[in-house]
């Protein structure tokens, strides 16, 4: 695929702040696109609020949710009613109320082994995006949704792990986590991440200050090796802003 596009960094006041700029700037991707319309969520506690907010008005009315399929970026292979499995959260926050179900993809967790899971869901993003291979003229999604972990971690791809190097492949199991939960993962690869019009980071809170200094500083981290062939966007908080950094 193409280079990567640029990258912009936002400081926001506070969380609920930020969950606002968040809404707004899927609101309009959305809007950008009148046809069907893919969006990759996350999981971890970064987005709750935003799901939340997606739950209420104005935001919910914005959203056309006959044309819009969500997808994830990666998962825990637990049951779906474990209170660790990303996508349940996002179901049972806003998904489940308002989107068809047949919009709804989730990495499915029943499955022997994260290998056989990531293939399973490969198969999905596929037969969606109408190809096997992914081209940079047609992003797989209109936006794509991140965090960054304390390790610098993003989605599944932890530092050092093979699967931050894999380009072959659009899903890969990751057999064991580098953080807690330390449970098997499934993650979509740097490519299939990247094959997006934006990627919006969202993170808040003073304990993430310390991997922010060193991602800003342009340490090798899977969060700064993730970026969109189009936008990528950090919407960061006052209290994760590292010192003397100004954006």
């Amino acid at each position: 695929m193409a280079a990567v596009g640029r990258r912009q960094i936002i400081t926001i006041a506070d969380p609920a702040s930020l969950a606002k700029a968040a809404a707004e700037r899927v609101l309009a991707r959305m809007a950008a696109n009148s046809g069907r319309i893919a969006i990759c969520l996350t999981g971890g506690s970064s987005p709750k609020a935003l799901y939340q907010l997606l739950a209420t008005e104005p935001y919910r009315a914005g959203i056309p949710w006959d044309r819009v399929h969500w997808f994830i970026g990666d998962e825990r292979l637990v049951p779906v009613e474990d209170p660790r499995n990303n996508m349940a959260m996002a179901r049972g926050t806003f998904l489940d109320r308002y989107a068809p179900a047949s919009n709804i993809h989730p990495i499915p967790t029943d499955a022997a082994s994260p290998d056989e899971a990531a293939e399973r869901y490969a198969r999905e993003l596929k037969s969606f995006y109408g190809a096997e291979a992914l081209e940079a003229a047609r992003p797989l999604f209109d936006l794509v949704l991140m965090g960054v972990g304390p390790d610098g971690h993003t989605a599944s791809l932890f530092p050092n792990y093979p699967a931050i190097e894999v380009t072959d492949r659009w899903v890969v199991g990751v057999p064991k986590a580098n953080v807690e939960p330390f449970v098997p993962r499934v993650s979509l690869t740097l490519p299939t991440l990247s094959c997006c019009r934006e990627m919006l980071f969202e993170v808040a809170g003073k304990e993430k200050r310390a991997i922010l200094t060193r991602a800003f500083a342009g340490e090798n981290l899977p969060a700064n090796r993730a970026q969109s062939i189009g936008e990528t966007v950090w919407l960061i908080d006052e209290a994760a802003r590292p010192e003397n950094f100004r954006g």
